[in-house]
């Protein structure tokens, strides 16, 4: 079908789409997804479009620039879905590096304990959320006849965390020249931890300038801006609408969410963070 074949050139276009849809945990071809994606950009813009020419028709504006504006507004919203992957897999990113540490650790502790490698993976499967899964596809492949090598490879590929993949590299390699992978995998997990480090105390630096730029920006300057704002209104006789002060109330509101989202997506995912 023509359509079809316009789904695959849009996704053929988009750079290593298919990995990203398998590290997100989304079950969707690339074909399917970018369906979807336009799909869902397509209502959304509709809804944005219609509800600007309601608002604007009872203000007697003239509505035919929402004309000009639907295809604009339909292609920023297909690249806002575009990134929905990128998102997920930047979540399960945070989830793994909050684990890795704990989980490396724990399958030192049952290597060096004697504990065979197979059990120690499926160990690792039942104590832990993000990492766990990876290590259940791997029980699953080495079940159904896969060799250890080849289903730790996969996952490796399935993993968008760079501190996984070292791990599980580093099994790979020790198990691969036949040297002791408990005291291999413990360097690695010491050297994640230094990273971790590292990575805590730069976040703790950048803290400071957007604790101050908050403060300026988002407390300080609001307070006495409203302040001034509502004596320079007093004194010149114009009249402050209820939808004004909501207005100035959700610009508030926003700049605080846009702090937090800032600060937030700043942070490491670390051990230490908790």
């Amino acid at each position: 079908m023509p359509s079809d074949l316009l789904y695959k050139r849009i996704a053929s276009r988009i750079p290593e789409l298919s990995i990203k849809l398998q590290q997100a945990g989304m079950p969707d071809s690339e074909v399917i997804f970018v369906k979807k994606t336009l799909f869902s950009a397509f209502y959304l813009t509709t809804g944005i479009a219609v509800t600007l020419a309601l608002i604007l028709s009872k203000v007697d504006t003239n509505v035919v620039f929402i004309v000009f504006l639907f295809p604009v507004l339909f292609i920023l919203m297909f690249l806002y879905f575009l990134k929905f992957p990128d998102v997920k897999i930047s979540r399960i990113r945070k989830e793994i590096d909050r684990e890795i540490v704990y989980a490396g650790r724990f399958l030192v502790i049952e290597l060096e304990s004697g504990i065979p490698i197979y059990e120690s993976f499926n160990h690792v499967a039942r104590n832990y959320h993000a990492i766990g899964k990876y290590f259940k596809n791997i029980i699953d492949d080495i079940d159904l006849g896969t060799p250890v090598e080849e289903a730790l490879n996969k996952a490796v590929e399935m993993t968008p965390s760079q501190n996984f993949r070292r791990v599980l590299w580093q099994i790979i390699n020790s198990m691969t020249t036949g040297a002791n992978v408990a005291s291999s995998l413990n360097t690695v997990i010491e050297q994640v931890v230094r990273e971790q480090r590292i990575e805590l105390n730069e976040y703790g630096k950048k803290l400071n300038p957007l604790a101050m730029f908050y403060m300026i920006i988002a407390v300080i300057l609001p307070s006495i801006g409203i302040t001034m704002f509502v004596i320079l209104v007093s004194f010149l006789s114009i009249k402050l609408t209820l939808s004004t002060l909501l207005f100035i109330a959700c610009l508030m509101g926003f700049v605080q969410f846009l702090f937090y989202t800032v600060v937030k997506s700043l942070r490491p995912a670390s051990q230490f963070e908790d």
